[in-house]
């Protein structure tokens, strides 16, 4: 694969047959000597990634060619080259993930009309729905036994605060944004589960686009449209100074964020848990989550969240 469209959305794209960690190869190039030739937007990408790493340091792998790796340099700065305010620093991960869980919805859409995002009216699958999709409602038929009836009706993307994406609440992409101090540059980092079958999956509770709509992705289109979708709303969050309200961010991402509205379980920093319902995103980003106790807000910077559904 040439991999033509997704070089045409980036500055600088490059991919490589074997990586051990797509961030640490960026980080290690945007780092060095040469790091004048990777500018804000560069592109490293594998499909075959053998030291990936999740959050918490969590060890991420999957089997050579059915998934891809991708990392994303931003070097952010404001108009007249003002640095990014350190607030600001925590949309980033948000806007990668609402990137993301747009490009997968498109990717999703093609082939599976039902596709729907939190706040839309599903569609009733057709009774001669192919086999994908008779697939697809078995692992919804386990989650729901465990979890309790899921009436969507439909397929649904979502975004899970931060930046994991859903569809029907399996887990098809994971997102890790890990900052360069020394710069300020921000390196993001994205797995997304391509062609995995049922034996290839790392949970019962991740699935990918082959699984839930019965097809080949097209890989190329699928990353293209994350690249270029995620630096549209990056370099719109930066021309209004870094304000996530007013560059219509903050109101983008809250559309696609399936957490908000729901009740959750937090586990923070400490070996503490939160037990309380997903109200909103502050003005930083932060997940707002009234205590189920006493009725408190909390504004959650980093946590580990699980929607619950009883």
């Amino acid at each position: 694969m040439d991999w033509e469209r997704s070089r045409a959305a980036v500055p600088r794209f490059e991919f490589r047959d074997e990586v051990g960690s797509t961030n640490d190869e960026l980080r290690a190039a945007a780092s060095g000597p040469d790091a004048a030739e990777w500018g804000h937007g560069a592109v490293l990408v594998t499909d075959n990634q053998t030291r990936g790493r999740g959050r918490l340091g969590r060890v991420w792998l999957a089997p050579t060619g059915k998934t891809l790796a991708i990392s994303l340099l931003l070097r952010p700065e404001l108009d007249g080259g003002r640095p990014l305010p350190p607030d600001a620093y925590g949309w980033i991960p948000l806007i990668a993930g609402a990137a993301m869980t747009e490009a997968v919805r498109r990717a999703v859409e093609l082939h599976v009309p039902a596709a729907a995002t939190p706040g839309s009216s599903p569609t009733t699958p057709e009774s001669d729905a192919p086999e994908p999709s008779v697939r697809r409602s078995r692992r919804r038929t386990r989650a729901e036994e465990d979890e309790g009836q899921d009436d969507s009706g439909g397929v649904e993307v979502e975004l899970k605060w931060p930046n994991d994406v859903l569809v029907s609440g399996y887990k098809i992409c994971g997102i890790l944004s890990e900052l360069l101090p020394e710069s300020g540059a921000v390196i993001v980092g994205a797995g997304l589960n391509l062609t995995l079958d049922e034996h290839d999956l790392p949970t019962l509770t991740s699935t990918s686009l082959l699984l839930v709509t019965g097809a080949q992705p097209d890989a190329d289109a699928v990353l293209a449209d994350y690249l270029a979708t995620f630096l549209e709303m990056f370099e719109a969050f930066a021309r209004s100074g870094a304000d996530a309200a007013a560059s219509g961010i903050a109101a983008r991402v809250a559309r696609l964020c399936g957490t908000i509205g729901s009740d959750v379980r937090v586990e923070l920093p400490g070996d503490r848990e939160l037990l309380g319902h997903a109200e909103r995103l502050d003005a930083d980003g932060r997940l707002v989550v009234i205590d189920r106790e006493n009725g408190e807000p909390w504004s959650v910077a980093a946590g580990d969240v699980t929607h619950l559904r009883y």
